[in-house]
């Protein structure tokens, strides 16, 4: 489905999310962001939700994007809880906006896309294909570099954001080389959503026909693929005991987003080997 009437106004945001974009605010430097960048946030399409469900499903029943607070489920670590890791780093980048917010008002995760990833998005490390969020989500966004759990000093919003210039000089392995962006107000699928783009592994597929049933346009990129045996080759990258693994799900010896997410689903590997498995092909079958 495409969309072509620009979205409504936005609501007004929360206090929680007001408190937080001025503290953002107050700590931000560097040069204005170009007109040409987008948010966007990486997944996983072929994934079930807690309950069973297709997230695809899920999110076109729901209409709204969440964070891992209402979701339970991430591409990253788990720690979405009071007392967790990503509870303290949210206080502390925050300014404690969110401490006492209910999960459905926490801010949503994605990553800057100035276009030097190519057609791939912002942040692959977290999943092959992803939502491409409107130009207007950048009037309440934040961004950090390097990501949150690497206790950033660096921070921006839109007017302001050096995180992208620390980002481009580059310095970090690829997969961690993006600017971590917080959506603040919540991500609506039918306001804020300018395409869902797949990864051409999924054309023809059950993942297919449910993101045509989203209210956004549907786009693909060429699509991540590897034969699992180059891997051996960079068995450093996340360890020898992960090429084992990758050898055994792929099957015909080639491994694209389709073949891990099938093994996922399925059991066939413990699901942090199939996520390390997943960040090789990220890193090495780029297309």
């Amino acid at each position: 489905m495409n969309r072509t009437s620009p979205p409504p106004a936005a609501a007004p945001l929360a206090a929680h999310a007001r408190t937080a974009l001025a503290h953002v605010a107050a700590l931000a430097t560097g040069p204005a962001l170009p007109a040409h960048v987008r948010v966007t946030l990486q997944f996983h399409p072929d994934r079930l939700t807690r309950d069973g469900t297709p997230v695809l499903e899920r999110l076109a029943a729901d209409g709204s994007y969440y964070s891992q607070y209402v979701t339970g489920t991430s591409n990253g670590g788990l720690t979405a809880y009071p007392g967790g890791d990503r509870h303290r780093w949210e206080s502390r980048i925050f300014g404690g906006a969110y401490d006492s917010a209910p999960p459905a008002a926490r801010p949503v995760y994605g990553a800057l896309d100035d276009g030097t990833r190519g057609p791939v998005g912002a942040a692959p490390r977290f999943g092959s294909s992803y939502f491409r969020l409107r130009p207007e989500a950048l009037r309440r966004a934040t961004f950090c570099y390097p990501d949150s759990a690497a206790e950033p000093e660096d921070f921006g919003v839109r007017e302001r954001c050096a995180p992208l210039d620390l980002c481009r000089a580059g310095g970090r392995d690829p997969l961690d080389a993006y600017v971590e962006t917080h959506v603040h107000g919540g991500v609506r699928l039918a306001d804020d959503i300018e395409a869902v783009v797949l990864d051409a592994a999924y054309r023809g597929t059950p993942v297919e026909a449910a993101a045509r049933r989203l209210p956004c346009a549907v786009e693909w990129h060429p699509g991540f693929a590897v034969e699992a045996e180059l891997l051996r080759a960079h068995s450093e990258f996340r360890g020898p005991e992960i090429v084992a693994p990758a050898l055994e799900v792929a099957g015909d010896g080639r491994l694209d987003p389709r073949v891990i997410g099938d093994a996922v689903r399925a059991g066939r590997a413990h699901p942090q080997d199939l996520k390390k498995v997943w960040h090789c092909l990220a890193r090495y079958g780029s297309p």
